[in-house]
């Protein structure tokens, strides 16, 4: 291969690697989380975020639940759980009953429209320690006004 044929194969990779980083919607590698300390929950569902009201678990849960979203979530509901527009607002759910019914079904259930896959089912990938961590770190983000 000639050096002219190397410098524009690297420049045609660079360019689409760099349009597949910005652009990226698709499939996405979830990524493990090690729950530590968090109060283990089986494998039956809790209907409420269990980590909500329990100051120690509700600080560690944040913690866990920081690093989780940003591997896992960012790259669609926006860094530090402020969406972009790609994807819902999720610090918009409300931190009760109703916003943890919705955030359940969403992480069991994904989200499909016209066979497009918009949410895979992070339960799938994800304990279900690691998805409230996730949910209890974005009801500590403040809410936009």
């Amino acid at each position: 291969m000639n050096k002219k044929n190397t410098v524009l194969g690297a420049l045609v990779a660079a360019c689409l690697g760099f349009s597949t980083a910005l652009y990226a919607h698709g499939d996405v590698v979830p990524q493990s989380v090690n729950t530590g300390d968090l109060r283990l929950l089986g494998e039956e569902w809790v209907d409420e975020n269990p980590y909500r009201g329990d100051d120690e678990q509700n600080a560690l849960a944040v913690e866990i639940g920081s690093s989780a979203y940003n591997q896992n979530c960012a790259r669609c509901h926006g860094l530090e759980a402020q969406s972009g527009g790609i994807a819902p607002d999720l610090r918009l759910l409300d931190a009760d009953i109703s916003g943890d019914e919705w955030f359940k079904e969403r992480v069991i259930n994904g989200a499909v429209r016209n066979g497009a896959v918009y949410m895979p089912k992070m339960a799938e990938h994800l304990s279900q320690e690691a998805l409230w961590a996730i949910r209890t770190y974005i009801e500590s983000r403040p809410v936009p006004e």
